[in-house]
């Protein structure tokens, strides 16, 4: 093997850093590569909308079962004498603290007036 031949290449430790060199840059393809995909799905707004649509869904979803399971487990433990003589407790307790305070009372009661008024207005 002739001087010219053997001494044609890159010196060993040149080669070595070279393919270090090629493997941080497809590393760093790859790592823009994942940036621009991340960046296009923060500006599709319309896969943000649809997104956000399933999961107040599946909240929504997940709230009428809780609601259902309540109703179900009070429908079996709470029996109507029971609710009437709960009624009539907190009637009997709203009497006695309006007969304590009249004043209060009318305020509160003209309050409401106006309110159902203004809401009744608003609706024609």
């Amino acid at each position: 093997m002739d001087e010219a031949a053997r001494t044609s290449g890159p010196p060993v430790g040149e080669q070595t850093r070279a393919d270090e060199l090629r493997d941080e840059i497809e590393h760093t393809r790859e790592e823009l590569g994942e940036t621009v995909e991340a960046l296009a799905a923060k500006t599709d707004v319309k896969a943000q909308a649809k997104a956000k649509i399933e999961d107040v869904k599946h909240d929504a979803k997940a709230k009428v079962a809780d609601v259902k399971d309540r109703a179900a487990s009070a429908k079996g433990s709470t029996t109507t004498p029971e609710v009437k003589q709960r009624a009539t407790a907190v009637g009997g307790q709203l009497k006695r603290t309006a007969a304590e305070n009249p004043v209060t009372t009318k305020i509160a009661g003209a309050f409401l007036a106006g309110l159902l008024t203004g809401v009744l207005l608003k609706r024609r």
